[in-house]
């Protein structure tokens, strides 16, 4: 059986990874797979796996990358079950190089390849601004920007009506050091891939609409000879 292609979205936080994942994924025939949604639903269950995530999360540790990759895994194995599922677009993962490498090899092992890899690319100050207006219900999980995205209703959900919060880590400080965690985790995985010639570097700082078309017009002609 023929494997599928699958194609890689990688930017920081406030890069609009998410948006332009789930904006671009339906146009491109893929299907979006964020590995934080996987996270939040597999923690819901109560199946082996999840409660070895829960392990690690009840003890403030980090999920091991073997049992990240194993997460990502069992919902491709999920998608085969559908016959329409040509791909996926894997947003959030892989983070290292060490993760890449590891990907690399299970792919292999299911005949599945990398179409490409997406990195959009965003000024620092435009993300520090970003993330810094970023608000957060409590209770369903909406997200909304103070002046990109603002509630109907200052300061509540437009969902439930709960009172919108600041995320601790969207301090000044805490961007600051997420920023600079990310760049030094990311500078070996953006080489790796470009040494490979997959890296295809999107403007992130563009408005919404201008980066997905963009994205889609960079990804159409790769995708286009999938079985």
């Amino acid at each position: 059986m023929a494997g599928r292609c699958h194609v890689i979205l990688i930017g920081p936080q406030g890069s609009g990874k998410g948006t332009q994942a789930a904006r671009s994924a339906p146009r491109l025939g893929l299907r979006h797979v964020a590995t934080g949604d996987l996270f939040r639903h597999l923690m819901q269950r109560d199946d082996e796996l999840a409660r070895e995530v829960r392990w690690y999360y009840d003890r403030g540790a980090l999920v091991p990358d073997e049992v990240v990759l194993r997460v990502l895994l069992q919902r491709l194995d999920e998608l085969e079950e559908d016959a329409d599922y040509r791909g996926a677009l894997l947003d959030g993962y892989p983070r290292t190089r060490a993760q890449a490498e590891a990907l690399d090899a299970v792919l292999r092992e299911r005949n599945d390849c990398i179409a490409a890899v997406i990195h959009l690319a965003v000024p620092r100050p435009v993300l520090i601004e970003r993330l810094g207006g970023r608000l957060i219900c409590p209770q369903c999980g909406a997200t909304y920007h103070r002046q990109f995205s603002p509630p109907a209703v200052d300061l509540r959900c437009d969902r439930c009506g709960t009172s919108l919060t600041q995320r601790s880590d969207d301090t000044p400080e805490a961007i600051a050091r997420r920023l600079e965690t990310y760049e030094q985790q990311t500078a070996p995985l953006l080489d790796y891939y470009r040494a490979r010639g997959l890296l295809i570097e999107i403007d992130g700082a563009r408005p919404i609409d201008a980066v997905t078309e963009a994205l889609v017009e960079a990804l159409q002609p790769l995708l286009a000879d999938r079985p």
